[in-house]
């Protein structure tokens, strides 16, 4: 956390150019949008850094990102599933009679607090691919709206789209 007390909300005091203010940076989905809140011009240090959470609040909504102190993952190439925090996996079950089977499944993945991951899986055996698939999505989302208080919306668009097979 940032010595403001605010996540994305950095101080700078450049003495030498008298450079004092709040320095903003909100990066979400491949978008950064960064501002510098000059103590002068607000009035003080305090008003400087209110105006600053306001903005950077302000943005993340707009961006669509949830409001929360946490680290939100963007997707990534390595994402197969189209979900960030749902993947698909097979692993090896225990040896019968000699002869090595393995299970696929999707897998669910999130985080109740800071530096705690959990996970949770959905046979594809037991739900089939689409009813595993639809199972793990389910789940995670219920997890995002626990941790983050809302949900990502460009991660749920995403969902819709394999979904629905557009």
């Amino acid at each position: 956390m940032a010595i403001s007390g605010h996540k994305g909300v950095s101080r700078i005091d450049q003495v030498s150019k008298n450079h004092h203010g709040w320095y903003v940076r909100v990066r979400y989905n491949g978008t950064t949008v960064s501002k510098f809140f000059r103590d002068g011009l607000y009035g003080s240090r305090e008003k400087g850094l209110k105006a600053a959470v306001a903005f950077r609040n302000e943005t993340e909504k707009e961006l669509g990102k949830p409001r929360t102190d946490r680290t939100i993952l963007p997707m990534t190439a390595r994402n197969t599933s189209g979900v960030v925090g749902v993947r698909r996996r097979v692993r090896a079950r225990k040896p019968v009679n000699g002869e090595q089977t393995h299970a696929a499944y999707f897998e669910a993945c999130w985080s109740p607090k800071p530096g705690k991951l959990q996970r949770k899986l959905f046979s594809v055996d037991q739900l089939g691919e689409r009813g595993a698939f639809l199972a793990a999505c389910a789940f995670r989302r219920e997890r995002e709206r626990e941790m983050l208080g809302g949900e990502i919306r460009a991660n749920w668009a995403a969902a819709a789209a394999k979904i629905l097979g557009t």
